[in-house]
């Protein structure tokens, strides 16, 4: 098993994230650090989610014939890219 590298990295937060952050990792029995950690992966794990959903909705669109479908698939590529 690897140890993996650890980069010690400042971030300034607002004093609101930062409460927040600290009532999560005391409720999951974290120290801050590591809950900062534990949301960043997530937060890194749900946007390559949602940029693979894009590629994959972006190759149905590409692939559909049905004009309706290619309206309703564009429609949420853009609902996707500029927000609701």
């Amino acid at each position: 098993m690897r140890a993996h590298k650890t980069v010690r990295q400042s971030v300034s937060l607002p004093a609101n994230i930062a409460a927040q952050v600290r009532s999560l990792a005391k409720t999951r029995r974290l120290s801050a650090n590591r809950m900062l950690v534990e949301l960043i992966e997530n937060g890194m794990e749900a946007e390559k989610r949602r940029q693979q959903e894009f590629f994959d909705l972006a190759e149905r669109f590409r692939s559909a014939t049905d004009p309706e479908e290619v309206k309703r698939l564009g429609d949420r590529m853009g609902r996707m890219v500029f927000g609701d």
